[in-house]
């Protein structure tokens, strides 16, 4: 009933800037978490940013100062900005959000959007 779109991905130079949406479709009661991973070429996938109900966020060391995670409740959709960029921030990247349905809580994955840092 519910799904993800994601969109913002695309290829940049290093030091430049994205910016990654995720709106969730569907009928939806609460957007309790929102979560930003990824998955580079042959590694395992990573958790980058999360943010909570409360507006609490964490980041993976490797994106702490660089990237930011934000949620907008009234439109169900999750952000992360993403600044600075290096090549190796290349990677798959997919949208978790966790969701109050009537029937329960559930989470949800996006597609996948990829971005490329390359010169």
């Amino acid at each position: 009933q519910v799904h993800l779109v994601e969109s913002g991905g695309g290829l940049v130079q290093p030091g430049g800037s994205l910016r990654l949406s995720c709106a969730a479709v569907g009928s939806i009661l609460n957007l309790n978490a929102v979560g930003w991973y990824r998955q580079p070429p042959g590694k395992e996938r990573e958790l980058v940013a999360g943010i909570d109900s409360d507006g609490r966020t964490i980041y993976s060391d490797s994106v702490k100062g660089r990237f930011t995670i934000s949620r907008d409740n009234a439109k169900n959709t999750g952000h992360l900005q993403m600044n600075s960029l290096k090549s190796e921030d290349t990677a798959v990247y997919y949208c978790n959000m966790r969701i109050s349905e009537y029937e329960g809580e559930a989470d949800y994955w996006g597609q996948g959007t990829q971005v490329t840092v390359s010169s």
